[in-house]
């Protein structure tokens, strides 16, 4: 141990660090961050830190985990409650697109630059002269991160020692246990949970790694669900649900209690190959059983409230949205531009639809006829006498000339 210790010192040593005075720390209690206050105290030497955590939704247990661990490094956190507004603003937005990074809801994506956002502009506000996080260089993460750093605070110097000094998460741990520091990881690579989403492992899945079924927070596996069937009811207005089973409620409490529903049921396991910002591949395991609800039941209403056309372009506009968030641009210009949009899609997207829950299944079982749906059976229908069909010849005729003029050529170059 000792050796292995030196030689991770060594390293630290060897690598140049910028002179700090006063700095504040993204904190969140875990291994990256709270190594990170003993390394501003070794390494960096820094006069003053202050360490800053937001509360996102990440829930009381470990909220408490923070403060407690903060403490025994004679650190006093400053507290944010952000909750109210990565619900009422952001997870808005985030169901209004439809929110899908190939398979991922993105959600840790839009905390790190809601935290990003908010320990900028208080480090600022405090006169701090710098700005740690803890992201290693193999994630996602530092980029997202870098990217509102440099959008709220851009003259702050960055500090990101994991990656910096290429340092592995043994290496992290081997630290922790010479130093004393306070904090030990229940899983390898630490879970990140918001009401939306949890990522579990980010990065340390191995690609045939069993996932124990105690690891899960809301979920249960779908053999061990129950035997009989659930029914939840879902109300949306502009694009957003507003009533849990007739109900209505904000989305801070009806996200969470639509987890517990769901994820008793055996909805939400998400385990997808994931191509993060710098086009590397990793096993990404995810628990979020709302948001997998929500999203099918959301883009089902949007096939009834919107016109073809409206459904083809948005689903473009969607994956960009998703794809800029996932990559760090909640702030960029264009982003903003397809907020504009998206807001103004769902204006008309309203309705109630009742879902079936079973063993990890979900079936649209009952949908609610709204003033905003475009489902109009007394034309459509083949059962319904509202529409002469002979009215459709001459356009059939029209629409077929393109294909007579293809024949036509075909016929004069002989081939078939």
């Amino acid at each position: 141990m000792a050796q292995t210790i030196n030689e991770i010192l060594q390293k630290i040593e060897a690598t140049p660090v910028p002179k700090v005075k006063k700095c504040a720390i993204a904190y969140s209690g875990g291994l990256d961050s709270t190594l990170g206050i003993e390394l501003l105290r070794r390494v960096y030497k820094a006069e003053e830190i202050i360490a800053i955590n937001v509360d996102v939704g990440q829930g009381e247990e470990e909220m408490q985990l923070c403060i407690s661990r903060a403490k025994k490094l004679n650190i006093d956190p400053i507290l944010i409650d952000a909750k109210e507004e990565f619900t009422e603003v952001w997870l808005k937005k985030a169901i209004q697109a439809n929110s899908d990074y190939n398979g991922y809801p993105v959600s840790t994506s839009m905390t790190r630059q809601l935290i990003g956002k908010l320990v900028a502009k208080k480090a600022l506000e405090l006169g701090c002269d710098s700005i740690l996080e803890g992201s290693t260089g193999r994630g996602n993460d530092q980029y997202r991160m870098h990217n509102v750093f440099k959008m709220f605070a851009p003259d702050l110097e960055i500090l990101a020692p994991v990656r910096d000094f290429d340092l592995t998460r043994q290496e992290e741990l081997a630290l922790c246990e010479y130093w004393g520091v306070p904090v030990e990881e229940f899983i390898v690579g630490g879970d990140d949970k918001t009401m939306w989403c949890r990522s579990i492992a980010s990065g340390a899945v191995d690609l045939n790694q069993q996932i124990p079924d105690d690891i899960w927070m809301w979920l249960t596996p779908p053999e061990k669900a129950p035997d009989k069937a659930e029914f939840v009811e879902l109300t949306f207005e502009e694009g957003v649900p507003v009533a849990l089973n007739g109900q209505r409620m904000k989305l801070g409490e009806l996200i969470p209690a639509l987890n517990v529903i769901a994820g008793r049921n055996g909805i939400g396991l998400i385990d997808i190959f994931e191509d993060g910002i710098m086009d590397l591949k990793s096993r990404e395991i995810y628990e979020a059983p709302a948001a997998h609800v929500i999203l099918k039941v959301k883009q089902d209403l949007e096939g009834a409230c919107l016109t073809k056309e409206e459904r083809q372009f948005k689903k473009i506009v969607d994956a960009k949205w998703a794809y800029m968030v996932y990559h760090g641009e909640w702030f960029h210009p264009l982003k903003e531009d397809l907020d504009a949009f998206i807001a103004q899609s769902q204006k008309m997207v309203y309705g109630t639809t009742k879902v079936k829950l079973y063993k990890g299944n979900m079936i649209i079982a009952e949908r609610e006829s709204s003033d905003t749906s475009l489902f109009s059976p007394e034309i459509r229908s083949i059962k319904a006498s509202g529409f002469d069909q002979r009215w459709c010849a001459n356009a059939a005729k029209v629409r077929g000339l393109p294909f007579e003029i293809l024949a036509k050529r075909k016929q004069k170059l002989g081939v078939e």
